[in-house]
């Protein structure tokens, strides 16, 4: 699965369900987005599949992401969870199927029941979320598979170089959530400027960013002018000093869960 080349998608990651997923599944998938992000725990895996099934862009040209959430792993249980995820999404095969949280105790476990159903053609590829270098690096001693994504919060704000240096070093493509930083730093001055010098918005130049440095962008939104806006980054580049103060930005914003914390 040449997840690579595919690097922007589009992820609904919220609790949001109903027509309001639906209408939104439909129209980034009529824009030309062509990867979406689901997970159980989001609820929404049912409207998903709906909203999929109502555009008309072919099921082989869409990547679907969907998650194994906390209280379902473990070997037996990451198998029930799986199927029931298929079932709500109504696929036969979802392209990408990712661990969302390094469970301790449970993580190996579940990553040996991904490796099976990998093994069965109902997903195309596996991989793991939230895995920081020492989640990985306990994985990669007991698998011989290796994840295809890790799937995290990514920005200039929250600039995992490490973790980015070691999955490149490995070959695990990093998908960053949440790069737009849930908008808390979309006035950020330093941001601000760079999105002037590149008559560009903030939230352009977030995902620009991520993607000169090789991420997976999922930009979240149901908005249908902000789906279109966040898919236009790719007529301009951000010259190499703005990107060095975009680099220097780091300040550990984590706007959600902190994985540094799970042990």
């Amino acid at each position: 699965m040449a997840l690579k080349s595919r690097y922007l998608g589009w992820a609904y990651i919220s609790r949001r369900r109903g027509s309001e997923c639906r209408d939104a599944v439909v129209h980034a998938l009529k824009v030309g987005y062509r990867l979406i992000d689901t997970a159980a725990i989001y609820q929404n895996e049912r409207d998903v599949g709906q909203g999929m099934r109502e555009s008309s862009v072919p099921r082989g040209e869409i990547s679907v992401t969907t998650k194994l959430w906390n209280s379902d792993q473990g070997y037996d249980q990451a198998l029930r969870a799986f199927d029931a995820s298929l079932k709500r999404l109504g696929l036969d095969y979802v392209d990408l199927y990712l661990i969302h949280w390094p469970v301790a105790g449970k993580r190996l476990d579940s990553w040996r029941a991904l490796e099976n159903i990998l093994k069965s053609g109902r997903a195309r590829a596996i991989g793991v979320s939230n895995f920081m270098v020492p989640h990985l690096e306990e994985l990669l001693s007991k698998s011989q598979t290796v994840p295809s994504v890790n799937q995290v919060e990514f920005s200039p704000y929250l600039n995992k170089k490490e973790l980015l240096a070691y999955c490149n070093k490995h070959a695990i493509a990093v998908e960053a959530y949440s790069p737009l930083t849930q908008g808390l730093r979309l006035d950020d001055e330093p941001l601000v400027r760079v999105a002037r010098n590149c008559k560009k918005s903030p939230a352009q130049v977030l995902i620009r960013w991520g993607l000169q440095h090789g991420l997976i962008e999922i930009p979240k939104s149901t908005n249908p002018k902000r789906i279109e806006e966040n898919a236009a980054v790719f007529d301009f580049s951000i010259p190499d000093a703005d990107m060095k103060m975009l680099d220097a930005l780091d300040e550990n914003l984590h706007t959600g869960w902190n994985p540094d914390e799970a042990p």
